[in-house]
């Protein structure tokens, strides 16, 4: 299909992110006192949405705290906006009382679904990318962003099987997503490498036909290399390893379309130490100073 056109509808609610043009990290538990007695400068810290959907507790306490301290993005992983049922509408209630009670920066989700009637699934499942997908996805974010009153971010998908019903490409799906939703895209690059190898494609080409005017946010990650059936490398977004030295490759590769964008350092499992963490987002930090010092100079 050809490409979507890239305009979006006018915004109803506010840009889709102010979060600063720096790294951020994900925040862990593991981590928590060491950020609240000597706070690192970092750009911003996530926040996986599911786990402060409580009333209260510790974690509200310490996220309080560093909310004073540092620019927030909050991360939803339970929507399940390319499921074919409606919304939970308990589960975007919460969520938007998380939204006010916390104000983040940036509020992003998953072009994935987890749900199928009341079966709830421990993962990101691929979508078909067809015109009744399509209309379902910006339904259900129209739905999001009316009850949160914000923009969100969508993020592509890691996937490691691919529909033969598909009649769009990834990126011409996410360009017409945002074309009829106003929505903004948080753009991982680690997925990307995953996708890409475990298909066949050329990254770079995928990142160049992706709708970058729409980027809010960059995401970073380490994946696993694991066998298929047949013996053939399959990348797994795993999210417990440093980013790869590919990554940050097309890291600056997607920096020059894009400029400087905020960066997440993804690590779930396997936590590290901080100083870890900080580490991979001084580098991230590095390219993003040499591309913002490349375009300041070209304007010269």
């Amino acid at each position: 299909m050809a490409n979507a056109a890239r305009m979006s509808p006018p915004m109803k609610f506010p840009a889709f992110t102010r979060l600063p043009d720096q790294a951020g990290i994900g925040l862990k538990s593991e981590h928590l006192r060491d950020l609240l007695g000597r706070p690192p400068a970092v750009g911003f810290l996530e926040v996986h949405a599911e786990n402060y959907m409580g009333a209260g507790g510790a974690p509200h306490a310490f996220l309080g705290l560093l909310r004073e301290q540092y620019p927030l993005s909050l991360h939803g992983v339970g929507l399940s906006i390319g499921a074919e049922g409606r919304l939970d509408s308990d589960h975007l209630d919460r969520l938007a009382g998380l939204m006010k009670r916390y104000e983040p920066q940036s509020f992003s989700e998953h072009l994935a679904w987890s749900t199928h009637d009341d079966t709830y699934l421990n993962d990101l499942l691929p979508i078909a990318y067809t015109g009744e997908t399509l209309r379902r996805v910006a339904d259900h974010i129209d739905e999001i962003q009316d009850r949160l009153g914000c923009t969100m971010l969508l993020e592509n998908p890691s996937t490691y099987v691919a529909f033969a019903a598909s009649d769009w490409s990834e990126t011409d799906f996410l360009a017409e997503i945002v074309r009829r939703t106003g929505c903004g895209l948080l753009l991982d690059v680690n997925n990307v490498q995953v996708s890409c190898s475990n298909h066949g494609q050329n990254p770079v080409a995928y990142l160049d036909a992706f709708p970058v005017e729409a980027v809010g946010e960059l995401h970073l990650a380490g994946y696993a290399t694991e066998r298929d059936t047949l013996g053939a490398p399959l990348l797994i977004d795993a999210h417990g390893t440093p980013v790869a030295d590919d990554v940050w490759a097309l890291y600056r590769h997607t920096l020059l379309r894009t400029g400087p964008r905020p960066t997440l350092i993804e690590w779930d499992n396997d936590v590290p130490p901080l100083t870890t963490l900080l580490e991979e987002a001084a580098k991230a930090d590095a390219a993003l100073d040499a591309e913002a010092r490349r375009r300041n100079g070209a304007t010269h």
